[in-house]
């Protein structure tokens, strides 16, 4: 999962022709080092697809510009444009990040 330090590269990462996968998270969050603990299995299973993760401490704005609420959440984006969006509530367990992917993805 490449890290995104700057908005001029998520701006360029989201314009992809193929959908891009987003992971939100902060470093004081205790649910994203819990999702930490299982999005690997995830990452192998949709390993055809980019993974990214942008820290929303970081990047000021980008939060609430993609209204994320929530951390951590996982946006999907192609050609410029939010495609899907977990929110944190469900992004708790891997069978519920899985699930979404698998919905949104095929």
């Amino acid at each position: 999962m490449e890290y995104i330090q700057t908005m001029d590269k998520f701006n360029e990462v989201i314009q992809s022709e193929k959908p891009v996968i987003i992971k939100f998270f902060a470093d004081w969050c205790p649910d994203c080092k819990r999702m930490d603990m299982f999005i690997d299995g995830i990452l192998e299973e949709f390993k055809n697809y980019e993974w990214y993760e942008v820290n929303t401490d970081e990047l000021e704005g980008i939060a609430q510009k993609y209204e994320v609420m929530g951390i951590p959440s996982v946006l999907i984006f192609q050609n410029g444009e939010k495609l899907a969006h977990q929110h944190s509530a469900y992004t708790k367990t891997p069978e519920s990040v899985t699930e979404f992917l698998h919905q949104q993805l095929g």
